[in-house]
């Protein structure tokens, strides 16, 4: 060894670690946890909400009473009793037998995160393509990287997916010979935009997706955080085959738990479950019993309208802050679920170049180029309102927006610095500001 990087391992790394890089989001998690902080920038459940006392005595029972069985070795597709459970909680979106969910075709998996990678890891080659939306889940564009995939960007607008859009990347990708195996989408209060794909483009995006043999890989972690009335009916209520559909229970239970799921093509199960077992041999058995016991025995059901009046309350304090306190220029999407908005920038201001000051400043977000495959998005950033309480919130868009008013202060005095590369998110490209949304 020469001793002339950092990292004396370089040589040896496989080639797949050249596509891994560090989430934008995680490495703000250290900053963000300080009490003088207002985070508005990780996409934390509120757990104070849930029945403590009553989750811990179950928690306390299943080990003391269940041990035996909930501390031991399970199978690699997860128990028949939680995957029933599930096929009970889908039903609610209408994902239901009728449409061909059925447990066998359930793969439990530890959070939505291993269910991305078992689908990475079941059609990816290096050199592929993946359509996603942009921008998207940057927890997904990890795992596409490290499968060594390329993520071409598909962009939205007020709507979501813009199929045009959809159209024309996939005969552009056809003619310059690539290879496109799935259309990455979550169509419903969309990471990291609070987007959703309105009811007329779901079924025209799965018409495109079919005619031109894509999988369909619909992410649906907030499908039951809707605030004003139902969500259209996932995409996978819609077709059976060709739609893998993924969810967690992150977000409407714990995510200390790490329990989601695959609703898989039934061909399919079986391979999952192989790969899944070479991951982790068999996700935890204690918090499989945990999820199940508490969908059997608990109102989970009264418990998504609480957390649906909470995040309501949150979004509308994010908002009305916003629309008080924003230096003009500034834009947004109003979500109607979900967790986050999607704010654009001034015109010249930069979220990352601006990311130190607003920390200095005590206030935290996620700057917009986390979740575009490329680094652009400077000039958006995504805008928590799940975790904070109300005046939390407000006093979060105070700091931020004393920022933004010092950034463009400077601009004017300074002039722009850096140029226009890299800025992507406005109205007409991605998704436009509150006009639209």
């Amino acid at each position: 060894m020469t001793g002339t990087t950092l990292d004396d391992y370089t040589d040896r790394y496989a080639r797949r670690v050249r596509g891994m890089t560090a989430s934008e989001i995680r490495a703000l998690f250290a900053v963000a946890s300080r009490p003088e902080v207002v985070s508005l920038a990780g996409g934390a459940p509120y757990i104070a909400a849930l029945p403590l006392d009553a989750v811990g005595e179950m928690l306390g029972r299943l080990g003391s009473e269940h041990g035996v069985t909930t501390l031991q070795y399970g199978i690699g597709q997860g128990t028949l009793e939680l995957r029933e459970r599930i096929c009970e909680v889908m039903s609610l979106s209408g994902i239901d037998a009728a449409c061909g969910a059925s447990p066998e075709d359930v793969v439990v998996t530890v959070g939505g995160q291993q269910a991305l990678d078992l689908v990475a890891r079941l059609f990816l080659d290096p050199g592929d393509v993946v359509l996603a939306e942009g921008p998207t889940y940057v927890g997904a564009l990890g795992v596409f990287q490290a499968a060594q995939a390329q993520v071409v960007h598909v962009p939205m607008d007020a709507d979501g997916l813009i199929p045009e859009a959809l159209e024309t990347a996939i005969a552009d990708l056809a003619r310059a010979g690539r290879r496109v195996k799935f259309l990455y989408t979550i169509p419903t209060y969309q990471n990291p935009t609070g987007v959703t794909l309105s009811e007329e483009r779901r079924e025209r995006v799965l018409d495109i997706c079919e005619r031109a043999g894509l999988l369909v890989v619909e992410d649906d972690p907030y499908g039951q955080l809707g605030f004003e009335g139902e969500a259209p009916a996932p995409l996978r209520a819609r077709r059976r085959d060709g739609v893998f559909y993924l969810s967690t229970f992150s977000k409407t239970f714990a995510p200390g738990l790490r329990v989601g799921w695959i609703l898989a093509p039934h061909a399919v199960r079986d391979k999952l479950v192989i790969a899944s077992e070479a991951q982790i041999l068999c996700p935890s058995g204690f918090a499989q019993a945990a999820v199940a016991t508490y969908l059997s025995t608990m109102p989970w059901r009264q418990q998504l309208k609480v957390y649906r009046e909470v995040y309501r309350e949150r979004r509308d304090a994010l908002l009305d802050a916003m629309a008080d306190l924003m230096p003009e220029g500034t834009s947004w999407t109003t979500p109607a679920g979900g967790l986050f908005v999607w704010a654009s920038l001034p015109d010249g201001l930069d979220s990352k170049a601006m990311m130190p000051r607003a920390v200095a400043a005590r206030v935290a977000y996620v700057p917009g180029t986390g979740f575009y495959a490329d680094g652009t998005g400077t000039d958006a950033m995504r805008l928590n309102f799940s975790f904070p309480p109300p005046e939390r919130i407000r006093e979060g868009v105070r700091r931020l927006a004393g920022v933004m008013e010092q950034e463009i202060a400077m601009r004017r005095v300074f002039g722009a610095v850096g140029g226009a590369a890299g800025r992507r998110g406005r109205a007409g490209s991605d998704v436009p500001g509150p006009d639209l949304a």
